[in-house]
């Protein structure tokens, strides 16, 4: 059995030595290692082997089978290496072929909105402030005049850490932070994510992204907020768009507004194609955002003297404010990262 497992090893080497390309090679090495190979059959007749020279055989068919796999190895890359040199020898490179286009990156919509956003309020003087996501129930909440029974405290919204921390809900907690550093004035955005237990579909999702403004100085008035707003929306969506502002209730603004803007579907009509617009419902006005003067309690939180100076905020979805330029229906897309869909930005 000896000289049957040194055979099958010198006639394998040597078979593999000859093979002119990849499929006769594999072929000689399923011949010789495969269920049916020769090598195979061979161990088959360990059983006829006595005790004591079954050790030995054994070792003797794992030399071989090591020798058979490494042969086959060294003559696949000699067979690799000759075909690359004729490849090499015989291919043309046909200089007048155009060159292929290389596909280029872009900016997310969502970044694109929020740097043309911030371009517009930076030329009315508004600077770019960050702050901490993870914020405390102070800063998030008690300094922007919420009460303790508020239901935006309720756990269905608010994402709450350990410690007392939790995921902030809005990106007003920047301002407490930079009213607490700074004496007025202060003009400034803050742009950022925010968290809350949403249920995701078309138009809600547990993170988005807000952009949050505000101005304090001495008399500003509610007459200057609708004139700030009314020049970013007529530089973002077109000089032809209409603004109006509609009582509402924020805790840390009083009075307090919603920011409507002409429907751009139908131009503020109503009506499109002679039926019921689709998008503003027949009203003619699409919710962009809220507003409002800051509360007396919020400067009081800060330090600041309400008997000394006034201010206005506002908030802005980034989502919905890409949403209304882009006529895009569910918010979800900004966020699967779908090539098709983010090509076409």
């Amino acid at each position: 059995m000896r000289e049957q497992i040194e055979q099958i090893r010198q006639e394998a080497v040597a078979a593999l030595s000859q093979a002119a390309d990849l499929s006769a090679l594999d072929a000689i090495r399923v011949g010789v290692l495969g269920k049916k190979g020769s090598l195979t059959a061979a161990l088959r007749g360990m059983k006829d082997v006595s005790p004591e020279e079954r050790p030995l055989i054994g070792q003797l068919v794992n030399e071989a089978k090591d020798a058979v796999e490494q042969a086959v190895e060294l003559n696949k890359a000699r067979i690799v290496r000759r075909q690359r040199e004729r490849e090499a020898a015989t291919e043309r490179v046909d200089v007048s072929l155009p060159g292929r286009k290389i596909a280029r990156g872009s900016l997310h919509p969502l970044t694109e909105t929020l740097d043309e956003i911030s371009a517009i309020f930076e030329k009315m003087g508004f600077v770019w402030e960050d702050g901490p996501e993870v914020e405390t129930d102070w800063h998030n909440f008690g300094a922007l005049n919420f009460p303790p029974d508020h239901p935006a405290r309720d756990e269905q919204d608010t994402l709450f850490l350990e410690n007392g921390l939790l995921l902030r809900t809005h990106t007003s907690p920047v301002q407490v932070r930079v009213m607490q550093r700074h004496r007025p004035p202060v003009r400034m955005i803050a742009p950022g994510w925010t968290y809350r237990k949403d249920a995701i579909d078309a138009t809600h999702y547990p993170m988005f992204s807000q952009v949050e403004g505000l101005l304090v100085d001495k008399n500003v008035t509610l007459g200057d907020l609708r004139g700030v707003l009314k020049f970013f929306v007529r530089e973002f969506y077109g000089p032809q768009t209409e603004i109006r502002l509609r009582p509402s209730f924020f805790p840390f603004t009083e009075p307090s507004a919603e920011l409507d803007i002409s429907c751009f579907a139908c131009r503020g009509t109503g009506s499109r194609d002679g039926k019921v617009c689709p998008v503003c419902k027949g009203t003619g006005w699409k919710e962009l955002l809220g507003a409002g003067m800051v509360d007396p309690a919020v400067f009081q939180a800060v330090g600041y003297d309400p008997e000394e100076v006034t201010g206005f905020a506002f908030g802005m979805g980034i989502e919905r404010i890409a949403m209304f330029r882009y006529a895009v229906d569910d918010i979800r897309l900004f966020f699967d990262g779908d090539l098709r869909f983010l090509r076409q930005f």
